[in-house]
């Protein structure tokens, strides 16, 4: 059974679209010409077009028409030995980054209480059904969505006098530090664990990802450990695989060498 007349147009874009024959920000015909090249009704038009809209293969704006998007200049995270995805870490934008200075912040963190199951009781080494807390906080670079980070610890340091761990706020010099101050408990090290994977329907809304998952998202898992060997915390943290690379600095490296944008705090929200 053929695809409905919506979609054979869709397609016939979507390949003139990605053999460059529209280029990135290109204007797409009117709504007029493509009727006539297409021999379409208006809604047949008007579904192709939100079709390609869906996967994010072209934009609407209002009053001027529909153009290709643009194309997406990467956001560049500079790691090195020490630091890995970790607190410190360098952020910098794309080709350019040595003239261009981004500036990056973060929501204040929303905080949820949860009980830990399955794979969460198990890296984080708690019993089924023990309360957890995660701060979930939206990261932005020049206010663009760049990454979404939950950390994820246990209810018991509240217990025992780490309060601000349930305010809804960013607590000065990060987590780590105030329950090395607040409770003795210091961070010594940490495992990562990289994936990707399809956006969930909460990372591709704020993400701005098309629906069919054609772009993925990059997931790190951290757990950090205590002196003890008892995991400190969980943090998730997931960016998307359209504009972001990473890019590994061991040593001495010579050549061009970023310059800094700006600095991320890592530590967890």
């Amino acid at each position: 059974m053929p695809d409905p007349m919506y979609r054979q147009i869709a397609e016939d874009l979507r390949q003139k679209i990605e053999s460059g024959e529209l280029g990135h920000g290109d204007q797409l015909p009117t709504e007029l010409e493509l009727r006539e090249e297409y021999e379409a009704s208006r809604n047949t038009i008007r579904d192709a077009v939100k079709w390609l809209i869906a996967r994010g293969l072209v934009e609407t704006r209002p009053g001027q028409g529909t153009f290709v998007m643009g194309e997406i200049e990467p956001y560049v995270t500079v790691l090195d030995f020490d630091t890995g995805f970790g607190q410190g870490a360098v952020y910098t934008s794309g080709t350019q980054a040595t003239r261009k200075r981004k500036v990056p912040r973060a929501s204040d963190p929303r905080i949820e209480i949860h009980q830990a199951a399955g794979n969460l009781a198990e890296e984080l080494r708690l019993e089924e059904g023990t309360a957890v807390i995660s701060r979930n906080q939206q990261r932005f670079i020049d206010d663009k969505p760049w990454s979404l980070q939950t950390s994820l610890y246990p209810m018991s340091f509240v217990a025992r006098g780490a309060g601000e761990l349930i305010q809804a706020k960013d607590i000065p010099g990060g987590v780590v530090r105030y329950l090395e101050d607040v409770l003795g408990i210091k961070q010594v090290g940490w495992r990562d664990k990289i994936s990707v994977r399809p956006p969930d329907q909460t990372e591709a809304l704020f993400f701005g990802l098309p629906d069919n998952g054609r772009v993925e998202v990059f997931e790190i898992r951290r757990i950090a450990f205590q002196d003890s060997g008892t995991p400190l915390r969980l943090t998730v943290t997931t960016f998307p695989a359209d504009r972001n690379e990473f890019v590994v600095h061991v040593g001495r490296v010579p050549g061009e060498m970023p310059t800094p944008a700006g600095r991320v705090d890592e530590s967890g929200p």
